[in-house]
This record gives structure tokens, C-alpha cells and sequence, in this order.
């Protein structure tokens, strides 16, 4: 280098094409395996969320039957009944009450983008057995 001349490169800096494109390699290896468990935790969540409410159902079923001795209710007390679950479990679970004589099954099936979900519908009964119509282990 002559006298009063600057050495150009000395004085750049940055990164090379590889190291950008190996970074973004190593995030979409890492996107790849961690959003497959984000949306499988979300799935859990919300399951639970559907049996929560399932349960609080059932729980206000038993206590029209201590007050009434029969599981006679009507829509409005459904709606009732329903209106004590989140709203979380409301957007992705219709809640359903089917009434039999002195027996009575809540159910709630999953709806939308959770309709998928392994589990399928799940369900309580007025003896506390819990159903689920999917394959799914561990539904409740």
C-alpha cells in the first residue's frame, strides 16, 4: 500500500453468504422440531379445557338432581350450565347434553381446526365414567 492510500478490506466487515444461509438453516431445523410440540401442547390445552367443561356440566346436572330427583332440565338450564365454562373451551368444543330417563350424558365435540384432535368427542355420564370416541391415549 502506498503512502496516503487505505487498505479497503482491512476496513470492511459483515457476513459471507454461508454463514447467513447456515444460520437460517439451523432456525428452520429448529422451527421444524419445536412447532410440531408447540401445536401438540395447544391440542392439550384445549382438550383439557373440553374436559373442565364437561365435568363442570355434569357437576350442575348432579345438582338439579339433588334438588329435583330427576335429570329434567330444559334448554334454558343447559344454556345455563354451559355459560359457566370458559370461553376458551366454548370456541372449540360444542357442549351437549343428552338427558335419558334418570340417566343423562354430557359430551363435547371438537370443532374446527381441533376437530383433528385424536381424542375425538368426550364425554361424561351420570355414574362419572369418562368417554372418549377417538383413539387418542391419555384423553382425560
Amino acid at each position: 500500500v502506498k503512502s496516503g492510500e487505505s487498505d479497503v478490506r482491512s476496513n470492511q466487515s459483515g457476513f459471507t453468504l454461508i454463514e447467513l444461509m447456515v444460520t437460517v438453516a439451523i432456525i428452520g431445523i429448529i422451527a421444524s422440531i419445536a412447532l410440531p410440540s408447540y401445536n401438540e401442547h395447544i391440542r392439550k390445552t384445549r382438550r383439557a379445557a373440553g374436559g373442565a367443561c364437561v365435568m363442570a356440566v355434569a357437576q350442575q346436572m348432579e345438582r338439579f338432581y339433588t334438588a329435583n330427583l330427576d335429570y329434567d332440565v330444559t334448554e334454558d338450564d343447559i344454556e345455563g350450565y354451559t355459560a359457566i365454562c370458559q370461553d376458551s373451551a366454548l370456541d372449540h368444543y360444542d357442549v351437549d347434553v343428552e338427558v335419558n330417563g334418570r340417566s343423562y350424558t354430557v359430551s363435547a365435540t371438537p370443532r374446527g381446526a381441533h376437530s383433528e384432535d385424536a381424542c375425538g368427542t368426550l364425554g361424561v355420564n351420570q355414574t362419572g365414567a369418562r368417554t372418549a370416541s377417538g383413539s387418542g391415549s391419555s384423553c382425560w
